[in-house]
C-alpha cells in the first residue's frame, strides 16, 4: 500500500507561507473546501498564536466525502482480519514514534498540560493494538437443527461509519471510534471538532502513513452546525457515533433516519461521595485529580462532592488547599499542573455559573477568573471550590465542564443517594469508603453507567465498557470494551443450511 503525504505535516507549509492552510482529506486526495472558505483555529493559552487555517466545509464537501468511500469499502470487507489488524498495528507504531511531537502540538492547540498531553497522545498506540486484536476475533457462531441441519451466524461491517468527535480529548475520543470501525471493515467519515482540528489531521495522517487505503477515510473540518447537520442527512451513512453535548446528540438522534445505527455519549455531572469512614487527604487527592487535572475539561470530571456532613469543614480545608497549590498557566511551560480552558464559550459559562452561586448564597471559597494581566491573553480561569451548596442547587445539577467544584454535606446514605441521582446525567460517581456494604448499595442504586470506589471519576480502562445513563448516553451500545463494542460497527447476518 502506498503512503499518502499530507501537504503539511509539521506545522510549516510547503509555499512558505506565514500561517499554515490545511486541508480535507475527501476521495483520497488532499483538497480545499468547495467554497474556499477557511476558519481560524488559535492556542487558547496565548490567542495571539495562530495555529492554522482550516477549510470551512459544507453540504457539497459532506456528499463528497461520503460517496468516495463505498468502492474502497467493500474492497476492505473482504480484506483477511489479519490485514486490517497489520495496519492498526503499524499505526501504533507510527503515533509511537511521534508521540512527542504529536503531544507538543496538543497542548498548544486545545491547552492541556504537555504531562497530560503526552498520556493521551500515548494511549492512542494502545488504542491501536487493541483493536488489531479485536479484528482476528471477529466471529459468528453456529446453532444446532432438528434433522441434521445447522445454523450459523456471520459477522460483517455495518458500511460507513460517521465519527464526530469533540475537542477535550482530540486524539483519544477518535482512535476509540475509528479504529473499531476500521478493525471491523468498515469505511470511515470523520467530522473533528473545529476547536481541535489539527489533531484529527495528525489523526488521519497516521493512519495513511501506516497503509491505509486512501479512498476508506474522509476527513472533512468544518463547523458542527454546518458540517455535522450534513452528515446526518448524507446518503450512504450505515452508522453514527458522536461525543459531545446532549443537546446536540438528542439533534443527531432526531435527524437520522430508522436504517442508520446511532451512538452517542453526551455529558456528565459527576459526583465524588465522601463517606464518614473516608481518609481526609486520600479523599482531596482523589477530588483533585477528578476535578482540576484536564482543567476540568473532561465528561467524566468530579464537578460535585457529596461528602458526610461531620467531616464537611475539615474536606473543605483539605480541597481548599490543594486547588490552591495547583499552577495555572500555558500547558508547555514548567511547573503548570492545569491548563487553560479550550474556549471563550467555556469561559462565559463558568462566568454564568458563579454569578448562580453568589445568587443562591453559595460561598466560592477560593478560585475563579483572575484579573486580566494575570496570564497571557487565554481561557483562564483557577481551580475553584464553592461551598454552602444546597440540594437542588444548579451547581449539582447542571455540567459546567470547568475546574470548578461544588460541595454539599449529607446526613445519611440514602439521601447521598438522592442528591447524586437528582441530575438529568448519569455517567461517572466515586464513592471513597472502605465500609463494603455501603459500597456496594452505592454501585447497585446509583443511576450512573461508572462506578470508582476509592479512585477518580476521571480515567477508565481501554479494554472495559464506557458509557453512562440518562443523558449522557443513548444506551444503544458501549464504547470501548471487547466484543460488545464491536457489536456496534458490525452486524450480524444468520445463515441456514439444510441437509
Amino acid at each position: 500500500m502506498t503512503a499518502v503525504t499530507a501537504p503539511e505535516r509539521a506545522g510549516a507549509p510547503a509555499d512558505g507561507a506565514a500561517v499554515p492552510h490545511y486541508l480535507n482529506f475527501i476521495a483520497g486526495e488532499w483538497r480545499a473546501a468547495s467554497s474556499g472558505a477557511t476558519f481560524e483555529n488559535r492556542n487558547p493559552a496565548d490567542l495571539s498564536d495562530l495555529i492554522g487555517l482550516f477549510p470551512d466545509s459544507g453540504d457539497e464537501d459532506v456528499s463528497a466525502a461520503v460517496a468516495g468511500l463505498a468502492e474502497a469499502q467493500a474492497a476492505w470487507a473482504a480484506a483477511s482480519p489479519e490485514i486490517r489488524a497489520d495496519l492498526l498495528y503499524r499505526a501504533a507504531e507510527i503515533i509511537s514514534g511521534r508521540t512527542k511531537e504529536i503531544a507538543a502540538e496538543l497542548t498548544r492547540e486545545e491547552g492541556k498540560t504537555l504531562a497530560e498531553a503526552t498520556n493521551e497522545t500515548s494511549r492512542i498506540a494502545a488504542n491501536f493494538r487493541f483493536y488489531a486484536g479485536e479484528a482476528l476475533r471477529l466471529k459468528g457462531e453456529t446453532y444446532p437443527m432438528p434433522g441434521g441441519q445447522m445454523a450459523l451466524s456471520l459477522r460483517q461491517p455495518v458500511g460507513t461509519v460517521a465519527v464526530i468527535t469533540p475537542w477535550n480529548f482530540p486524539l483519544s475520543m477518535a482512535a476509540r471510534k475509528i479504529a473499531p470501525a476500521l478493525a471491523a471493515g468498515n469505511a470511515v467519515v470523520f467530522k473533528p471538532s473545529e476547536m481541535s482540528p489539527l489533531m484529527g489531521q495528525r489523526l488521519v495522517e497516521v493512519l495513511l502513513d501506516a497503509g491505509l487505503p486512501p479512498g476508506l477515510i474522509a476527513l472533512v473540518h468544518g463547523k458542527g452546525p454546518t458540517v455535522g447537520k450534513a452528515i446526518t442527512a448524507a446518503d450512504g451513512i450505515d452508522a453514527l457515533t458522536f461525543t459531545g453535548s446532549f443537546a446536540v446528540g438528542a439533534q443527531i438522534q432526531a435527524a437520522l433516519g430508522t436504517d442508520t445505527r446511532c451512538q452517542l455519549e453526551m455529558g456528565g455531572k459527576n459526583a465524588t461521595v465522601v463517606l464518614a469512614d473516608a481518609d481526609l487527604a486520600k479523599a482531596a487527592g482523589i477530588i483533585k485529580r477528578g476535578a482540576f487535572g484536564l482543567s476540568g475539561q473532561a465528561c467524566t470530571g468530579t464537578s460535585r462532592v457529596l461528602v458526610a456532613r461531620p467531616l464537611h469543614d475539615a474536606l473543605l480545608a483539605e480541597l481548599v488547599a490543594a486547588a490552591e497549590a495547583v499552577v495555572t498557566g500555558p500547558g508547555d511551560k514548567a511547573g503548570v499542573t492545569m491548563g487553560p480552558l479550550a474556549t471563550a464559550a467555556q469561559l462565559e459559562k463558568v462566568a454564568r455559573y458563579l454569578d448562580i452561586a453568589r445568587e443562591e448564597g453559595a460561598e466560592i471559597v477560593t478560585g475563579g477568573i483572575p484579573d486580566q494581566g494575570a496570564l497571557p491573553e487565554g481561557y483562564w480561569i483557577r481551580p475553584t471550590v464553592i461551598a454552602g451548596v444546597k440540594p437542588g442547587s444548579l451547581l449539582l445539577k447542571d455540567e459546567i465542564f470547568a475546574p470548578v467544584v461544588a460541595l454539599c454535606p449529607f446526613d445519611t446514605l440514602d439521601e447521598a443517594l438522592e442528591i447524586a441521582d437528582d441530575t438529568e446525567y448519569g455517567l461517572a460517581l466515586s464513592v471513597v469508603s472502605d465500609h463494603l456494604p455501603s459500597v456496594l448499595k452505592i454501585a447497585e442504586a446509583t443511576q450512573h453507567g461508572i462506578v470508582k470506589v476509592n479512585a477518580p471519576t476521571t480515567g477508565v480502562a481501554l479494554n472495559a465498557p464506557f458509557g453512562g445513563f440518562k443523558h449522557s448516553s443513548n444506551q444503544s451500545a458501549k464504547e470501548q470494551g471487547g466484543a460488545n463494542v464491536m457489536d456496534f460497527y458490525s452486524r450480524i447476518k444468520t445463515v441456514y443450511l439444510g441437509a
